[in-house]
């Protein structure tokens, strides 16, 4: 990872942070503080960010580049998981397939 995504990584974590600390926010009954508590690199163009909750609990979202510079993220349920887990059996048959037709 390139020292100006990482660091528009971190901006981006921080911005999210802020945004899921409001205390109106709809899915924020309990008033929580989100705070960034750790960011894995998992690849050049995506990362795990930890946040740690007021309550002690944590949340962990997967963070990912869009457009050369854009993260974009999503908190992935288990359903998410099990699909991510998936996908790349059908991303190597999709390249074969491609592969074969150049």
């Amino acid at each position: 990872m390139t020292k100006e995504i990482a660091l528009r990584l971190r901006a981006e974590a921080a911005r999210v942070a802020r945004e899921y600390s409001n205390p109106l926010r709809d899915r924020n009954p309990g008033a929580e503080v989100f705070e960034v508590d750790e960011i894995l690199a998992l690849s050049e163009f995506t990362a795990a960010v930890v946040f740690k909750k007021d309550s002690g609990k944590r949340a962990v979202g997967f963070f990912y580049v869009i457009k050369g510079m854009e993260w974009r993220y999503f908190f992935p349920s288990d359903s998410h998981l099990i699909g991510m887990e998936a996908f790349p059996e059908v991303k190597k048959r999709i390249e074969i397939e491609n592969f074969r037709r150049n």
